[in-house]
């Protein structure tokens, strides 16, 4: 059994309710979207063949117990739900980035799946599947990266939705684009509309900046 592979490496959490743990990162190769302000095109076509007891070889060698599989979108390769198991197995804490745009139900429900709900200005918001709001737990976590007001007014308007307001899920994650959208903007929207949501700033960029395998 195999997988292509993008890279693996031991860094800082960036995002999500993890933000700032040592995390391992398993990032797969593989994208089926194109989103305008991808940071990691590069994970779209480049990856080495490696076989499941490989990957699981390398990440051994990081005194670390949290793992995040992440793309690309890992959900494009078959044998990700069995390195996933294989993980659990393992002891690790495991979390799954995946992009909003496949059934989550084929990440195991022991993992805390990070789903990401695309935006009008990614361009690929016609690709959500929203029907992966009535497949999450009280451990899975929803994010939304945001560029613009209106991008800001779409994910306002999902996260006060029924389909969410009912979810017993930690509150949603609002991430500006790097360089297009400050922070501190942002946080002004949220304020002003009272928004049960967790701000996030890519954590890894402010201490290494815009770099791979970090």
């Amino acid at each position: 059994m195999t997988l292509n592979v993008n890279e693996i490496f031991y860094s800082i959490q960036g995002e999500s309710s993890f933000s700032g743990t040592p995390c391992i990162f398993i990032r797969l190769t593989g994208c089926n979207l194109r989103c305008s302000y991808c940071d990691t095109r590069y994970a779209c076509d480049e990856g080495t063949v490696l076989s499941l007891d490989e990957v699981l070889r390398r990440i051994a060698l990081f005194p670390c117990s949290l793992v995040e599989v992440t793309g690309g979108e890992p959900l494009l390769q078959q044998n990700t739900p069995k390195l996933l198991r294989k993980l659990l197995r393992l002891g690790y804490k495991v979390l799954v980035e995946t992009n909003g745009s496949m059934n989550i139900e084929a990440i195991d429900k022991r993992c805390i799946r990070i789903v990401d709900i695309k935006c009008p200005s990614s361009g690929e918001a016609d690709m959500n599947d929203l029907g992966n709001l009535k497949r999450l737990t009280g451990k899975d976590e929803l994010k939304f990266v945001i560029g613009c007001r209106s991008d800001y007014e779409f994910a306002k308007d999902l996260v006060l939705s029924p389909e969410i307001m009912n979810l017993k899920i930690k509150p949603p994650l609002f991430s500006p684009v790097m360089n297009k959208l400050k922070p501190k903007r942002l946080a002004a929207w949220i304020l002003e509309d009272h928004l049960n949501v967790r701000l996030q700033v890519q954590l890894h960029k402010v201490i290494w900046g815009n770099r791979r395998g970090v």
